[in-house]
């Protein structure tokens, strides 16, 4: 009987992980509950079943030793990368990986199932080169720049990203709208293409590099999530911070080993 990995490649995850964040420096080290906002991260996301390997990607020597201090593997990338696929791509380059999942550093309630809903159709289909998640979300989020949207087609392959709201309802005001969920899941050679082609127009307009595939012609599964809402928040300010950890002083079942 063929084994399972073999048939569906060895998948690595990475972990971007930027000490000098433009809006919040240093958010990465930045205490949650006794424990730096990376260790949240690799921790939860170490418990998926799909990944064979986890990474952190730093471009900080004091956050490499912070990850290695914890037990988690990290690796010093160059410090000029524009986004973190470029730091990924960095990476992978000469690891031995098929898939690759982007998974964000700034996101310390991440729920191991996102990871793996995102991954399986990788697996399952190898036609699909890139993956991501999308969540449904309520009205006082619609315009909300921070909130990134997506719509799909019905196929679930992604039609367009967008900080405004997409899709707009001129008639029908009982619309789903669904965030885009930061989580990326790429074929290995796919990722090391994009990473080396320019910034598109749209991608530059908007603020967000996944439109870079989109319009090169390529394609993006989107898999809507089944886990919780607040597994994709981002910390991206401390009002951000103090929020998490208000949600995880509330969470139940939580322990300090994860």
């Amino acid at each position: 009987m063929l084994n399972s990995k073999i048939k569906r490649g060895r998948i690595v995850g990475v972990i971007p992980a930027r000490y000098g964040s433009s809006r919040f420096e240093g958010k990465v080290l930045a205490n949650i509950a006794g424990k730096p906002m990376i260790q949240w991260v690799y921790e939860r996301a170490n418990q998926s079943k799909t990944l064979d390997e986890l990474v952190v990607a730093v471009d900080d020597p004091g956050v490499q030793s912070r990850v290695e201090q914890f037990g988690g593997k990290a690796v010093l990338t160059a410090a000029h990368h524009e986004s973190g696929t470029d730091r990924i791509a960095e990476v992978v380059e000469n690891t031995a990986a098929d898939i690759v999942v982007n998974i964000q550093g700034d996101q310390p309630l991440i729920e191991p199932d996102m990871i793996d809903e995102a991954v399986q159709p990788m697996i399952d289909n190898h036609e699909i080169q890139m993956s991501t998640l999308k969540k449904e979300i309520e009205k006082d989020e619609f315009d909300d720049p921070g909130v990134v949207k997506v719509v799909v087609d019905d196929q679930d392959f992604a039609l367009y990203f967008s900080r405004s709201l997409i899709p707009y309802p001129r008639h029908d005001k009982n619309i789903r709208v669904f965030e885009h969920v930061g989580l990326y899941v790429y074929r290995k050679d796919f990722l090391l293409k994009i990473s080396k082609m320019p910034q598109g127009y749209l991608e530059k307009i908007e603020s967000l590099e996944q439109l870079r595939v989109l319009e090169k012609g390529y394609k993006i599964l989107v898999v809507e999530t089944k886990t919780d809402r607040t597994a994709g928040i981002s910390v991206d300010t401390p009002e951000d911070l103090k929020k998490v950890e208000k949600i995880i002083s509330q969470m139940k079942g939580i322990s300090d080993d994860r």
